[in-house]
C-alpha cells in the first residue's frame, strides 16, 4: 500500500509515517494540496491520501475529482476536533484520525479504507490447481488473460499473480475500462499533456507511466472501443506510449494482466475485438471456476466472511448453523463470491440467536439463476420479511431449502429424483411466469434491470455483467428510465469513484 501524507501535522508526520511503514506501506510526503496533486500527476502513485484538517480538504478533494484521480482521503488532525472531523467528513474524507497517532488506529483505518486484504481463500481441487497455474506462470513477464464469471474474483487473482512475480516490490495499478467513460479512457491509460482537452489543466501522468517497472491490470478489457484497442496494441508491440497531445514517445516496462468476464473468442468473431490484440494478451490464459464449480470452498469462504464483518462491525463470531449451511450449498450463486460476500454481511448483521440460522440468510438472484434452481430472495421467516413473527419478536428457523434437481445432458430433470425428507417442493419454474402474461416486454426488460441494479447496491459494471450487456447499454437504458420518471437506484461507491478515476 502507498501512503501520501499531506501537510505538517505539528511534527507528528514523522510518527504517523513510522506506523504506516511498520504496516508495509510505502509512505511519502508533501507539505501542501499543490504538491500532493503534482505529485499524484508525476506518477507517484498512491493508494490513499492522508490530509491535515488544517489544510483544505474539501478542496482538496474537489480537485482530485475534476482531474480524475481516483484515491480515497482520510482526514487528521491534532487531538479530537469534533467540528473539524464533522468538517472533512462532509468534505468526501473517509475517515477521520485524532492525533498523537494511536497504532491500532492507524492500522485499521489504513486497512479499512484501502482494502488491503488480497487473500484468496479456497481448499477446494478445482480452485487449488488454479493456484497452482498462476504460481507457475507468475515468475515469468509474459501477459496473462485471466477469464471467469462475475465476482469470481479477477482483480484478486491478478494481485496473486503480482505479488508472486518477480515485479512484487514495484506499483500494482489497476484501471476499469468499463467504468471510465469512453472519451476519458484513453487519457487514463496514456496521460495528457497540459492544454491537450478541456479540462487538461496539467500534465497528467496515465496509468501506463504510473505501473512502470510494475503491473498493469486491464479490467473488463472486453468494453475497450476498438480504436483504443488499435493504441492498446501499439504499446504492447513497441513498448512505448504516447500521451495524449504530446509527439515525444514514453518508454515503458510493464507486465500487462487483463480480465473478462466474456468470451473474447466470441467477441473476435463478432468483430468487436481485435485478434491481433487477443493474442498478445492471451499468452497465458487464467480461467477462474465458479462457485458452482469449486462447492467445496462455500464453508470456508462463508465462515471467513462472517469473520470480517463480524469485526467490522463490532459483533461477537457466530458459526453457521446446519440448515443455514444446505441452503448456501443449494444455492446458484450466480453473482459468485461477491453474492457470496453480500450475503453473509447481511447475515451477520441480520443473526438474532447463538448461530447464524436460515433466518438470517436472504439470498438473491432467484429470477436469473437458469430453470428456477436459485431459491426466494428472502425466507418467509426472515427478520427482514416479518420482524415479529413469532412470541416476543422471536423468528421460526425456515423452512429447507431444496437443492437444484440433477439433470440429464438433454438438460431434463432425472426421472428418480426425490427431494430429502423434509424439504418443502417447489413450483415448477414456469409457475412464476403467470405474472408475466399482458406485460410488454419493454415493461419487463425495465424491471428485470432494476432489480438487477438494486441487487448490486447501485453497482453498474457488476450489473450490466449480469445482465449480460454492455455498460454503455445500461447507461443508456437508465438515462431513459429517469427522463420516463421511473426511480433509479444511484450508483454504488465504485461507480462514484471510478466516474472520477
Amino acid at each position: 500500500m502507498r501512503l501520501l501524507i499531506v501537510g505538517t501535522l505539528e511534527g507528528y508526520i514523522t510518527a504517523a509515517g513510522k506506523i504506516a511503514m511498520q504496516r508495509g506501506a510505502k509512505v511519502s510526503h508533501t507539505d501542501s494540496i499543490e504538491g500532493a496533486l503534482n505529485a499524484l500527476r508525476a506518477a507517484c502513485g498512491a493508494d490513499i491520501a492522508m490530509i491535515d484538517v488544517k489544510l483544505d480538504v474539501a478542496t482538496f478533494i474537489d480537485s482530485l475529482k475534476a482531474e480524475r484521480i481516483n484515491i480515497p482521503v482520510v482526514a487528521c488532525g491534532i487531538g479530537t476536533d469534533a467540528a473539524a472531523a464533522v468538517r472533512a467528513i462532509r468534505a468526501g474524507a473517509k475517515e477521520y484520525i485524532p492525533l498523537p497517532p494511536n497504532a491500532e488506529l492507524i492500522g485499521a483505518v489504513l486497512e479499512a479504507v484501502a482494502e488491503e486484504s488480497h487473500s484468496i481463500v479456497c481448499q477446494d481441487p478445482v480452485m487449488q490447481a488454479t493456484l497452482r497455474l498462476a504460481d507457475q506462470i507468475a515468475p515469468s513477464d509474459a501477459s496473462v488473460m485471466i477469464t471467469g464469471e462475475s465476482g469470481t474474483g479477477k482483480e484478486l487473482m491478478a494481485r496473486y499473480i503480482h505479488r508472486k512475480s518477480r515485479r512484487s516490490k514495484e506499483n500494482f495499478v489497476a484501471v476499469n475500462c468499463a467504468a471510465i467513460p469512453e472519451n476519458l479512457l484513453e487519457s487514463e491509460l496514456f496521460g495528457h499533456e497540459k492544454g491537450a482537452f478541456t479540462g487538461a489543466v496539467a500534465r497528467r501522468i496515465g496509468k501506463f507511466e504510473e505501473a512502470n517497472g510494475g503491473t498493469l491490470l486491464l479490467d473488463e478489457l472486453s468494453e475497450m472501443h476498438p480504436r483504443l484497442q488499435a493504441k492498446l496494441l501499439r504499446a504492447i508491440q513497441e513498448k512505448e506510449i504516447d500521451r495524449v497531445g504530446s509527439s515525444q514517445p514514453v518508454k515503458i516496462n510493464v507486465r500487462l494482466i487483463a480480465t473478462s468476464n466474456r468470451n473474447l473468442e466470441a467477441e473476435v468473431r463478432a468483430g468487436n475485438f481485435r485478434e491481433d490484440l487477443f493474442f498478445r494478451l492471451n499468452v497465458f490464459n487464467v480461467r477462474l471456476p465458479s462457485l458452482r464449480e469449486r462447492p467445496q470452498d462455500i464453508p470456508l469462504v462463508a465462515v471467513h466472511f462472517i469473520r470480517k464483518y463480524s469485526e467490522a462491525n463490532g459483533l461477537p463470531e457466530k458459526p453457521l448453523s446446519p440448515d443455514a449451511l444446505r441452503m448456501l450449498m443449494a444455492h446458484h450463486w450466480r453473482g459468485n463470491v461477491r453474492e457470496l460476500e453480500n450475503t453473509m454481511h447481511r447475515a451477520v448483521l441480520l443473526s438474532r440467536g447463538d448461530t447464524i440460522g436460515t433466518d438470517a440468510i436472504m439470498l438473491t438472484g432467484a429470477a436469473l439463476a437458469p430453470d428456477g434452481t436459485a431459491q426466494a430472495s428472502i425466507p418467509a421467516d426472515s427478520p427482514v420479511a416479518n420482524p415479529f413473527a413469532g412470541p416476543a419478536g422471536t423468528v421460526p428457523a425456515a423452512q429447507p431449502v431444496e437443492p437444484p434437481r440433477p439433470r440429464l445432458p438433454n438438460g431434463l430433470p432425472t426421472a428418480s429424483y426425490a427431494p430429502p425428507p423434509g424439504t418443502v417442493p417447489q413450483p415448477p419454474a414456469t409457475a412464476g411466469l403467470a405474472g408475466l402474461v399482458g406485460r410488454t416486454v419493454a415493461d419487463v426488460e425495465r424491471d428485470l434491470i432494476i432489480e438487477t441494479l438494486s441487487h448490486c447496491l447501485g453497482n453498474r459494471t457488476h450489473a450490466a455483467n449480469i445482465l449480460g450487456i454492455s455498460i454503455r447499454t445500461l447507461r443508456n437504458k437508465l438515462k431513459q428510465y429517469n427522463e420516463e420518471g421511473v426511480p433509479v437506484p444511484p450508483p454504488g461507491a465504485e461507480d462514484r469513484g471510478a466516474a472520477f478515476g
